[in-house]
């Protein structure tokens, strides 16, 4: 038998494989048939096919039942290694050990989600993934959205609105809101009064630049107004500029509870109700069914318990 063609080749399909090896192991059609949830007309005729594509009789009838030709006995050892390289590899595929894994995990998630939720996930990655590196790209909303459709993040952090039916989403918690800034500028803390968080002044957490956020939305839903003396893009020089100043940040509850200390701040209750929202974590359907990906959704969820 010289070595098959591609035609050959193409014409080969992993039930047929099964078929061969299972006639060479039971010798008797019947059994195979029924190992393999096959009727017996499909047996013959997977038989012919390897006859014609081997171009061998493989099996000869005997009373006993079908007995391999020298072909088929040579073929038994590389066909069956091959089938348990395919079946190796297939459940590789669905298997995911952390402790072996290497390689990369891209989140993208902005500075909040970068202070709440990336640290407590890198430590449980280095516990219990070591092989695994954590890296944070700097990007939100439709950015990425965009990042998880390429392909360059494996996950997404934060609050995305208007999701393409291609991205899935899992809610991790619910957020609300706390003022911070020094209790020099906070005296009644934890609680403040409607009146003197509209007479200070306020520094605004703005990526875009624009001076309103969701907090003077609500003033003027009930006729009131704050007086913004500074925007900054990020939360980290939004904390350290209230730490120098009198001026009030309304910012994430989780975010104002982890870092306002370390500045030296205090935090109060907003003096009105603030729409809460959901932090999430995306990732792209393409990937739902991905050992890994599955593992990084439960490590999120674990990172963040008691």
């Amino acid at each position: 038998m010289s070595d098959l063609s591609i035609s050959q080749l193409r014409r080969l399909d992993l039930t047929l494989l099964l078929v061969f090896l299972g006639l060479v192991r039971h010798r008797k059609a019947a059994d195979v048939a029924l190992e393999l949830g096959l009727t017996q007309s499909a047996i013959s005729q997977a038989v012919k096919r390897l006859r014609d594509i081997f171009q061998d009789d493989l099996f000869l009838r005997r009373p006993h039942g079908m007995e391999p030709t020298a072909t088929a006995l040579a073929l038994e050892e590389p066909v069956r290694r091959a089938v348990e390289a395919l079946r190796g590899a297939l459940g590789a595929a669905r298997t995911f050990d952390p402790m072996q894994a290497e390689g990369v995990v891209r989140i993208a998630a902005l500075d909040a989600e970068q202070a709440v939720l990336v640290p407590p996930l890198a430590a449980r990655l280095r516990q219990a993934a070591p092989g695994l590196c954590l890296s944070v790209l700097p990007l939100g909303r439709s950015d990425a959205v965009e990042a998880l459709t390429e392909g360059r993040a494996d996950l997404a952090l934060g609050f995305i609105w208007d999701l393409p039916e291609t991205i899935m989403v899992e809610p991790i918690y619910e957020e609300s809101f706390l003022v911070t800034g020094l209790p020099q500028a906070l005296p009644d803390a934890p609680a403040i009064s409607l009146d003197a968080y509209c007479a200070a002044d306020h520094v605004l957490i703005s990526p875009a630049g624009d001076l309103r956020g969701v907090v003077d939305d609500r003033l003027a839903a009930v006729g009131r107004h704050r007086t913004i003396t500074l925007g900054l893009p990020a939360f980290l020089p939004a904390l350290a500029a209230v730490a120098s100043s009198v001026a009030l940040l309304t910012l994430p509850a989780r975010l104002a509870e982890r870092l306002a200390p370390g500045f030296g701040l205090v935090t109060a209750t907003p003096p009105l109700e603030i729409r809460r929202f959901p932090v999430s974590v995306f990732w792209h359907r393409r990937n739902s069914t991905d050992p890994r990906t599955l593992w990084l959704l439960k490590a999120i969820a674990d990172s963040l318990l008691p």
